[in-house]
């Protein structure tokens, strides 16, 4: 709401973080915008919400405290779009130039980001393992140190990483190393049944769902027996047969 505090005007525009904080006793209000893909838009949004929040401020009859704002990019594409106002503009006339108003439009990128900076452990490791997983970094992940296991999977939707819960280790905290080890052997074990269907599938033609089931459920031993028998195979009764 802004305007007249008996007569407000409803303006609805959403922020994805704010925050009051605080340094030495003084106070700032933080926003923080969270994007994974550009908006060439972003400056007018964030000089919007800054605007609001110093409107209201002034609407209460409050003391009225700075307002900062940053986007949080987690795209695994460089940001490359204007942080200013004034970039975003074109065509200013170089004698008006002096009197239009700048607004900057901070941008965090994940991928680039100190991590060393950040006091808070949990937060810090987030963005290690994000930084690791964007660059596909299997030693920068296979460390030996326990983390909470929300904060990976924290990591892993930052940057759009295939990993399941159920692929973890169970527990409120992970070993780093025997996590991974664990979660890569589970991809090589889906990568060989599916190399296994797809010559099955060669092989007979179709697979039924029934089977397909059957083979999910299969142990990697099982599935290393049909693989060596693959050539005698000529039905599905075959198979069934030796996984069973």
């Amino acid at each position: 709401m802004i305007g007249n505090v008996d007569d407000p005007t409803e303006i609805k525009r959403y922020r994805d973080v704010v925050r009051k904080a605080g340094s030495h006793g003084d106070y700032v209000i933080i926003g923080v915008e969270h994007q994974s893909t550009f908006d060439k838009n972003m400056i007018f949004r964030i000089l919007n919400y800054d605007a609001t929040t110093y409107i209201n401020q002034v609407e209460s009859k409050k003391e009225v405290y700075p307002v900062g704002s940053f986007v949080f990019y987690t795209g695994d594409e460089e940001w490359n779009l204007p942080e200013t106002l004034k970039e975003t503009l074109k065509n200013i006339p170089s004698e008006m130039e002096p009197n239009i108003n700048d607004w900057r439009l901070p941008v965090v990128d994940l991928k680039t980001m100190d991590a060393r900076k950040l006091m808070n452990r949990r937060l810090r490791n987030v963005v290690e393992i994000s930084q690791s997983m964007f660059v596909g970094s299997y030693d920068g992940l296979r460390e030996n140190r326990k983390i909470e296991t929300e904060s990976f999977m924290m990591a892993a939707t930052f940057t759009c990483t295939n990993i399941r819960r159920e692929d973890l280790l169970e527990g409120n905290e992970i070993n780093m190393c025997k996590a991974m080890d664990q979660l890569f052997q589970r991809m090589r074990d889906e990568g060989k049944l599916n190399t296994l269907k797809g010559l099955l599938k060669v092989k007979l033609g179709t697979l039924s769902i029934f089977l397909e089931k059957q083979l999910t459920n299969a142990s990697l031993e099982k599935l290393n027996v049909l693989t060596l028998n693959i050539f005698n195979i000529n039905s599905e009764e075959d198979v069934l047969k030796i996984i069973n």
